[in-house]
């Protein structure tokens, strides 16, 4: 594991300029070395060290290809930062530099890969990008190189700087507006929820919230503690709710609605929580002890939930995506492979078991306009409906600029709907192939008929829910799908949005 020791001189001159450099916010930084060392140290089990001439910093004595001149940032988390560092190496032909990132929480060190340049010989060379960070007790910015661990090289020109992105609250709600049919809402992570800025713009247009990634079981699965427990009881499964709290702080804080996604998924579920002694090398447990493993993990769930957060997760995502895409039968995974195919159904009989009375319980899938698919879920719904389990269906609508036709969402609405379960659209974003004024166009009409559909539904409809807020921050950034572009900026599908409830 990598070591951070700092030279003696480099250190004292480093506190020196912290500080006087940086108050207790990060309003952001630049330097041309003229401060002399201006709070870089070097990064360095060896003989690595600093110098400056009042223009550059130097770096010298490397052994290791993380050898560098660092410096400590008080970055706020959630907070876009975009960042500028000019590098220079004159030791090789061409040779590949880094701006990374070390972070610590709770005394244990991380790193993070931001943003990387091929600087040829002599040539001055700018490494720039944007870096969102999560939480963490403190940040150190660094340039290292990729390889040629011994070379010697300069930096120039730092600049980190917020990416002072204008949330502008003064915007029609959303949540207002669609009040009288259905909550508004959208997907968030960890790293957001710090962002004071963003949370209140968020707060202001919707008011129910998911987790994007911090509660699924992946997150929430402590294996090592499992593997110690499974010495005594393999059915026992140890949880942490570490990533899940600063969301769910929010959420009660503020009093904001959150849906819980998920409990069961074949994705982002560890392999080692379906075999013995949680060992990754290990046999796969039976059926009933792995039922067992699923209902404690199950209820530790609505334990801890209920009794920190009464009253805040109003629904949950209990099984997501377990049907095939093709024959409209259940996916194969490890769900089905160790416990079968009515593993569904258990779900849904210990969720129903263990969570409060008022929180309701969804089954939550993809491509639902498809078929075979959209038979394979309405039989899945039928068996879980007769057994008494189940309250809604989620929509996930991650769709296309065209696809899937609008008959075909209104269609598999109608059936479902006519099974008396409630509905949510859990997930949409909607892509578009460039940011254009055409494209933006046939986004805008896109959201809204699809939205004047939503309404249709009104009365089951318990919400719509976006998977995200800014198109920077999606997970089809690529595809802009979002109501706000990278500034937050209301896109011509906001105003969409806006128009659909207005002419309700």
């Amino acid at each position: 594991m990598k070591k951070l020791v700092s030279l003696i001189v480099a250190f004292l001159l480093s506190c020196s300029f912290i500080a006087t450099s940086e108050e207790a916010l990060f309003t952001g930084y630049e330097s041309n070395f003229k401060k002399g060392f201006d709070g870089w140290y070097a990064r360095s089990t060896g003989s690595a060290s600093l110098e400056t001439n009042g223009t550059y910093l130097k770096i010298t004595g490397r052994d290791s290809s993380w050898n560098s001149p660092g410096r400590d940032f008080n970055l706020m988390p959630g907070t876009k930062y975009r960042f500028s560092f000019n590098v220079k190496q004159n030791d090789a032909d061409q040779a590949e530099l880094m701006v990374s990132v070390a972070h610590s929480k709770n005394g244990i060190e991380s790193y993070e890969n931001l943003a990387k340049a091929s600087c040829k010989r002599g040539v001055w060379t700018t490494i720039s990008g944007e870096y969102t960070p999560n939480a963490y007790d403190n940040y150190i910015l660094y340039v290292e190189t990729v390889a040629h661990p011994d070379i010697s090289f300069l930096i120039k020109d730092i600049s980190v700087m917020p990416a002072n992105t204008v949330y502008d609250v003064s915007l029609v709600s959303l949540k207002e507006l669609y009040a009288p049919y259905f909550d508004l809402g959208c997907a968030l992570n960890n790293s957001q929820v710090y962002n004071a800025n963003l949370m209140n713009f968020v707060s202001g247009q919707f008011n129910i919230i998911t987790h994007e990634n911090e509660f699924k079981p992946d997150s929430c699965i402590d294996l090592p503690e499992s593997r110690k427990l499974a010495d005594q009881d393999e059915t026992a499964v140890a949880l942490k709710f570490t990533q899940a709290k600063p969301i769910l702080d929010y959420c009660q804080k503020n009093g904001i609605k959150l849906h819980g996604h998920v409990l069961v998924w074949h994705s982002q579920t560890p392999d080692s929580f379906f075999r013995k002694g949680y060992d990754p090398n290990g046999e796969y447990v039976d059926r009933d002890t792995m039922l067992k493993r699923m209902e404690n993990y199950i209820r530790q769930v609505f334990e801890y939930t209920s009794a920190n957060y009464p009253g805040v997760i109003v629904s949950w995502d209990v099984v997501n995506e377990a049907v095939a895409d093709a024959g409209g039968v259940l996916r194969k995974s490890n769900w089905t492979n160790v416990i079968g195919d009515d593993f569904v159904n258990r779900a849904f009989e210990y969720a129903r078991k263990y969570a409060p009375e008022e929180t309701k319980l969804y089954y939550n899938d993809y491509n639902t306009p498809l078929e075979p698919k959209l038979t394979g879920i309405c039989n899945l719904l039928d068996s879980l409906i007769a057994e008494g389990n189940i309250d809604g269906y989620g929509f996930q609508a991650h769709y296309s600029a065209t696809s899937p036709a609008p008959s075909a969402v209104r269609n598999a609405m109608q059936r479902i709907a006519d099974k008396g379960l409630l509905l949510r659209v859990s997930e949409m974003d909607i892509g578009i192939t460039a940011l254009n004024d055409v494209q933006l166009k046939i986004q805008a009409d896109r959201y809204k008929e699809l939205f004047e559909i939503f309404l249709e539904f009104a009365p089951q409809m318990e919400a719509v829910q976006l998977w995200g807020v800014t198109d920077d921050r999606s997970w089809r950034k690529d595809e802009y799908p979002l109501l706000f572009d990278e500034k937050a900026r209301p896109k011509k599908a906001f105003d969409a949005v806006v128009e659909a409830a207005k002419s309700k």
